[in-house]
């Protein structure tokens, strides 16, 4: 019989699964520490559970972490870890240098995307699958042991996928990141970046637990957004601005807007004039960023001048603006580069 990765089971799971061993709930909150918080690989080395109940784990389930197939390391210190799963789909992860010797942890919550925005490469693979609990939170697990523990300082949801389509695993990967027991990292150091999924925005909200939220925004006008986000004809900005006020005023937390700049697209006055009138009266601030081109994709890069006026004219009319740099161009930066050309290369040898 084949056995069963225990790997993002939730504490709550764990303490059910204990239950069947006719065993106290406590025995599953001990287990679950030693998942995530100690990060331990083996139930031999869970010395606080008696040797029958580890014989008894070991029967029947196994502590299956993620395989890592490649690291690409940019220039400027990002590196981009590609992962392959059990069923040999490709996966993306990003550690992104934030300087002081912090990181910043991009993670992805889907194989491929359903969405298709124009710009993006994941949106080239199309859906393929939700990852599971045990492969988001898997993560973090294992680039923690390929590279140091607490490597990274924060965590965003920004990788591959719109995590708002896979939202009950979201949630209970959030949870045991945030859990003392888990990974015991503050809700604080965690980010959600939605494409603008209105529903789900204001269902995050009521979950209360406090972590931030982005949306990807990138034009603030309803036909132009529509141009390049499909979603946008669904999820319209009218809505999505209601629900970002409704997800402001129940966590009391401000909402970032990222505001990739595509060349000629949505870089003019006029763009400006039309995000200070959307923003208007939301607890917010903005991230600017230039585009990283992609492949066979129309969008080209702007120049840094041109970021460094738009955010500089962003700031004249009293807007909280961040002008985020560009890492890891050397290598593929742009989400899902390196995942697609490892499906295109198992259609073409398919074929």
């Amino acid at each position: 019989m084949k056995k069963i990765n225990i790997l993002g089971y939730t504490e709550c799971q764990l303490i059910e699964l204990f239950a069947q061993f006719g065993q106290k709930p406590y025995k599953g909150r001990q287990l679950f520490k030693w998942l995530y918080n100690k990060q331990i690989k083996s139930f031999d080395q869970m010395t606080d559970l008696s040797k029958d109940i580890r014989n008894e784990l070991s029967e029947k389930y196994t502590i299956e972490g993620l395989r890592i197939a490649n690291i690409a390391e940019s220039s400027d210190g990002t590196k981009k870890i590609l992962f392959n799963l059990s069923d040999n789909k490709p996966l993306e992860s990003v550690l992104i240098p934030d300087g002081n010797g912090r990181n910043t942890l991009c993670i992805s919550s889907q194989v491929g995307c359903a969405l298709g925005c124009k710009f993006c490469a994941t949106g080239t693979m199309g859906f393929i699958r939700n990852l599971t609990v045990g492969e988001i939170v898997g993560q973090l697990l294992a680039i923690n042991k390929s590279f140091r523990s607490n490597v990274f300082s924060n965590v965003v949801f920004m990788g591959m996928g719109e995590p708002f389509n896979n939202y009950e695993n979201l949630i209970e990967a959030i949870k045991i990141m945030i859990s003392g027991n888990g990974l015991n990292i503050s809700p604080k150091k965690i980010t959600v970046s939605t494409s603008g999924v209105s529903p789900k925005i204001k269902k995050l909200a009521d979950e209360n637990l406090k972590v931030n939220l982005a949306l990807s925004l990138h034009v603030a006008t309803q036909g132009k957004r529509t141009r390049i986000m499909p979603i946008a004809e669904t999820f319209k900005l009218d809505k999505l601005t209601e629900a970002i006020k409704y997800y402001t005023r129940k966590t009391d937390l401000p909402v970032t807007f990222e505001y990739i700049i595509f060349e000629g697209f949505n870089d003019k006055v006029e763009d400006i004039k039309a995000l200070s009138k959307l923003i208007h009266g939301l607890k917010c601030k903005i991230n600017i960023l230039a585009y990283n081109e992609v492949d066979k994709l129309p969008f080209k890069r702007p120049s840094d001048e041109k970021v460094n006026w738009f955010g500089r004219e962003l700031v004249k009319i009293n807007i909280a603006v961040t002008i985020r740099k560009s890492r890891g161009q050397d290598i593929d930066a742009a989400c899902g580069q390196l995942a697609a050309k490892v499906l295109t290369g198992e259609k073409n040898e398919s074929d």
